[in-house]
């Protein structure tokens, strides 16, 4: 790896923060989900909570790399995190404003911290990495994307925790003290540019010229809408609706699921072939994408039990994190050095539209059809991105895009 001990530094402070705020992110998730649902909301009034979290996502992936590629990374996770802190905020109102409108409000401004956290973080690993060390890039990238997935895991875990412990109110207020300092430190310790590009790039270049880059991210799209069609609303209104779960043991699932996506996320180099110099391509996507298909269209064509259920889920959670993990990699290998996070931009502009579609058909096919519809649904899309990821070029053959 190269780079000076202060950008060292400066990249493990991006990342501490992007934890930090993924932790929280994960518990309020679940927060409002158990929540809302202990209130009586339907499936579908209860995935309206979250639609303005993926809609507000998809404008700042658009707009948030080329806002990065100005400004430098540091501030756009700045910016990020001070815009959770007023999302928790937010949920301290008195009971009576807590109505519908107002979490989708709330929920809209923490989307938008997301994904300026995220695309920080996820830019800022270019920066560090020889041009040709395809290997060390995407092991660098996958733990940074694991470790960011377990702890997310923790955080619904640590939700469901804080909702049965604190109670609502006690939990909300708990995170918001803790981020709060944790945003005050990163605006001491972190002052350098980090990403900023050697131009201004111009508002157009929001839009991807590279092909490869298109084609991933529209892959992507389809990837995530497939897992988020069953795991937003779905499988925690099932687990609490048909099985009798109570709000901890179904935060516990998550975070485990979660956990162990993350987990096998930093492992997927070894899975896939690096340390043997095999560098992931489009055939790569395809040979891990078929079986993923697979998995959810069994578990809705064939009757199970609940315990057949989780374990096949569980197994698609190992599947869909080797499939992540190579896509993340991708992305920033394909992207472009001076500017990199208008690449990242665009993949995850995709991503949220993905997230968008995926919670919105969560709450839908659940409340119309149930959990089997929503994985047979879950099954098709997977197999759509992996058609479109399969013509992608290994990561050498692609030309670095250019401002013009």
């Amino acid at each position: 790896m190269t780079g000076t001990s202060t950008q060292w530094r400066d990249y493990a402070l991006v990342t501490g923060n992007y934890w930090a705020f993924t932790l929280t992110d994960g518990a309020l998730r679940m927060l409002v989900l158990l929540y809302f649902h202990q209130q009586g909301y339907s499936p579908v009034e209860l995935a309206t909570l979250f639609l303005l979290y993926e809609f507000c996502g998809v404008i700042t992936n658009l707009f948030g790399g080329w806002i990065g590629a100005r400004i430098g990374l540091q501030r756009t996770m700045h910016i990020g995190l001070g815009l959770q802190l007023i999302a928790l905020a937010m949920l301290l109102v008195p009971s009576a404003w807590i109505t519908v409108p107002w979490v989708m409000a709330a929920q809209a401004l923490s989307g938008i911290a997301k994904d300026l956290n995220k695309m920080s973080a996820k830019s800022a690993v270019k920066f560090l990495v020889p041009a040709g060390a395809q290997g060390r890039l995407y092991a660098l990238v996958a733990a940074l994307t694991g470790s960011k997935n377990t702890l997310k895991g923790c955080g619904f875990f640590l939700g469901g925790a804080l909702l049965v412990g604190f109670g609502f109110r006690g939990a909300i207020l708990a995170m918001l003290v803790t981020l709060s300092l944790v945003w005050f430190l990163s605006l001491y310790l972190l002052r350098t540019d980090l990403g900023r590009s050697h131009r201004k790039p111009s508002f157009t270049d929001v839009f991807s010229t590279s092909a490869a880059v298109n084609r991933l991210s529209l892959a992507r799209l389809c990837l995530f809408a497939a897992r988020d069609v069953w795991f937003v609303v779905a499988l925690p209104i099932n687990l609490a609706d048909q099985w009798g779960w109570k709000p901890e043991r179904i935060g516990t699932f998550m975070a485990m699921w979660i956990i162990g996506y993350g987990a096998v996320q930093a492992l997927a180099p070894a899975f896939t072939g690096v340390r043997k110099g095999q560098i992931p391509d489009g055939m790569t996507l395809w040979r891990w994408g078929v079986p993923l298909a697979g998995v959810p269209a069994l578990l809705a064509l064939i009757p199970s039990s609940l315990g057949v259920l989780l374990v096949g889920l569980l197994l698609f959670g190992g599947l869909f994190a080797v499939n992540s993990s190579l896509h993340s990699f991708l992305i920033v290998s394909y992207g472009r050095y001076d500017g990199v996070s208008l690449d990242v931009g665009v993949y995850y502009t995709a991503n949220a539209m993905g997230r968008l579609l995926g919670t919105l058909l969560s709450g839908i096919m659940y409340q119309w059809y149930g959990l089997p519809a929503c994985l047979l649904v879950s099954s098709v899309l997977i197999g759509i991105a992996s058609v479109m990821a399969r013509p992608l070029p290994p990561p050498s053959s692609t030309k670095e895009a250019t401002y013009t």
